[in-house]
């Protein structure tokens, strides 16, 4: 099962809280939702359904989420994959250090929480990493 999952999203966030709320709004709208919380396991689902799409929380110091991003760029198959990650509004060096690694769009933790049916469709049409 080593093709693209239209409808897979895997979700690298280790709060449960937070997590619900992305996977209740997201399985709404008809994805399957896939939690990661540690890099082995992003590893690890990513290579056994390769998702769609990749939400990374870029604040979660339990995951590290600037390895997840180089982990995924190194990985032929999986640096197509359009990643929408969020950070705390402030954190200008995060988010210019998460383009550079080749995030499709970045957003604050407010956009996210308030857009994130819209910026999911936003960039599974982009389709390709790297414009935002």
């Amino acid at each position: 099962m080593n093709q693209t999952d239209q409808k897979t999203i895997l979700v690298g966030v280790t709060d449960i809280f937070f997590y619900t709320k992305v996977r209740d709004a997201l399985m709404s709208k008809g994805y399957r939702i896939e939690r990661a919380r540690t890099q082995q396991d992003i590893a690890e689902k990513a290579s056994v359904t390769i998702p769609s799409a990749f939400i990374l929380n870029m604040n979660d110091e339990t995951l590290n989420a600037f390895q997840t991003l180089e982990t995924l760029t190194a990985d032929a198959r999986l640096k197509t994959i359009p990643i929408l990650a969020f950070a705390n509004h402030e954190e200008v060096d995060t988010f210019n250090r998460a383009r550079a690694l080749g995030v499709t769009k970045i957003v604050s933790r407010n956009e996210f929480s308030a857009r994130l049916k819209d910026l999911v469709e936003e960039i599974l049409a982009a389709g390709v990493r790297g414009k935002g």
